[in-house]
């Protein structure tokens, strides 16, 4: 029963512009990781050069006997491999620091089809909760019909009132407002629900309720929160990234030692008339003294990187408890109120059935009579509403974990990682 809920979060997580914006984001960083990768392997560089050149110098003199300068027509190419060999870790913290930006993406990924789930579970119920409604009302608008006829009856027999009449007609253009109003309220629903999912509704059942994923108290809900929530999550993987970048910043400290080959082909260079041909093999060593501060201020930019990661992280995780908690008292708060809107509702109908008995033998007026109709629909109305918050909680107390995809097995979007 739950497949059909889950087909509507799918379809709603497919075309959600929130979920498409970090899916290409994570896709972007996953290149940035490949890219950063790159730096363990060799650097391959070809070049070929042609055009004119005057030299003058100790071999065009011993060339020419003369000084001066002398044309030749220059060509040169050549091939350099560069494989690196240390470069003070600066690779090695990249990769960790695209690797953990990488990460959080994905969790962000996870975040936003989570919260998109949410408001396509809230609008499905929403439409479902409309249509009862509708269907109550109908119900409504029909009793009433049938206590309009019933006085019309008695006053076309001359054993009624008029204003017995009035009343009914009254009443029932009432019933018959309500109604409008509750197919105006589903209209407005399946607009939600277009506009979330991205078609109309259609033949929704009633899912089942999560009650597998359900926390014991509130304690237990807030822990298990902060481990599986995915903005939490994410917040975590960008201390790692902020932290790898700190250490990224340690590179220049250290020197740099790349091995070269190399091989040119050369003609006609500084003067010479003929091949000039090298073949190289070096290993070659940089290491920057000073380059005007600029290391040790990119060091302390990635110290503060690093409070501000975990700052956010603090806020995060602020953010996840208040809204655990605000879930389960909704969740406390709805199952409270729904038994005893059940009451009411069970009091009302039974009162309702009473009164007719009483008003067809002439112990209670019509106004009693309708008074306590109107009150049985708005018992009802009243519980439908109850009914349908409390199975919204147990879907915003298993969002409220990250745990909503998985609780209803719908897949993680773009390969992330599934809570």
């Amino acid at each position: 029963m739950a497949g059909d809920l889950a087909d509507t979060i799918h379809k709603a997580i497919e075309h959600n512009p929130d979920v498409l914006v970090t899916q290409d984001d994570r896709r972007a960083i996953e290149q940035n990781v490949r890219e950063a990768k790159a730096g363990y392997l060799p650097r391959v560089d070809v070049y070929a050069g042609i055009g004119g050149e005057k030299s003058d110098n100790t071999s065009t003199l011993a060339a020419t006997g003369e000084q001066g300068y002398r044309g030749l027509h220059r060509e040169e190419s050549g091939i350099t491999i560069t494989q690196m060999l240390f470069d003070g870790f600066f690779t090695k913290n990249e990769v960790a620091r695209q690797k953990a930006t990488l990460q959080a993406a994905s969790y962000r990924v996870l975040a936003a089809a989570e919260d998109v789930g949410l408001r396509a579970t809230q609008t499905y119920l929403d439409v479902l909760r409309r249509q009862e409604q509708v269907e109550l009302a109908k119900d409504n608008l029909a009793a009433h019909q049938r206590v309009y006829d019933q006085i019309r009856m008695r006053s076309e027999r001359g054993v009624g009132r008029t204003a017995d009449t009035d009343q009914a007609a009254g009443r029932l253009a009432l019933a018959q407002a309500n109604l409008e109003a509750q197919q105006g309220n589903l209209r407005d629903a399946q607009i939600a629900y277009l506009r979330v999912v991205g078609e109309m509704p259609q033949d929704l059942d009633m899912p089942a309720l999560p009650v597998d994923v359900m926390p014991g108290d509130l304690q237990a809900l807030v822990d298990e929160a902060r481990q599986t929530h995915p903005t939490l999550a994410s917040a975590v993987a960008d201390i790692d990234a902020t932290m790898a970048q700190h250490e990224q910043a340690r590179a220049n400290d250290f020197p740099r030692f790349d091995l070269e080959l190399g091989a040119t082909h050369n003609s006609n260079i500084d003067g010479v008339r003929g091949a000039d041909e090298d073949l190289i093999a070096m290993v070659r060593m940089n290491y920057n003294i000073y380059r005007g501060g600029a290391d040790l201020a990119r060091k302390r930019s990635t110290a503060h990187r690093i409070t501000e990661a975990k700052n956010i992280r603090d806020r995060a995780e602020d953010q996840v408890i208040e809204e655990a908690s605000l879930s389960w008292n909704d969740f406390l708060t709805a199952r409270t109120r729904l038994d005893l809107l059940r009451r009411h509702a069970d009091a009302a109908n039974a009162t309702r059935t009473a009164y007719q008995k009483q008003f067809d033998i002439g112990q209670r007026t019509l106004l009693d009579l309708l008074d306590t109709e109107n009150e049985r629909f708005q018992s009802e109305i009243n519980y439908i509403d109850g009914k349908y918050r409390l199975m919204y909680a147990y879907y915003r107390i298993a969002a409220s974990k990250g745990q909503l995809l998985g609780s209803l097995g719908v897949m993680s979007p773009d390969g992330g990682p599934q809570n």
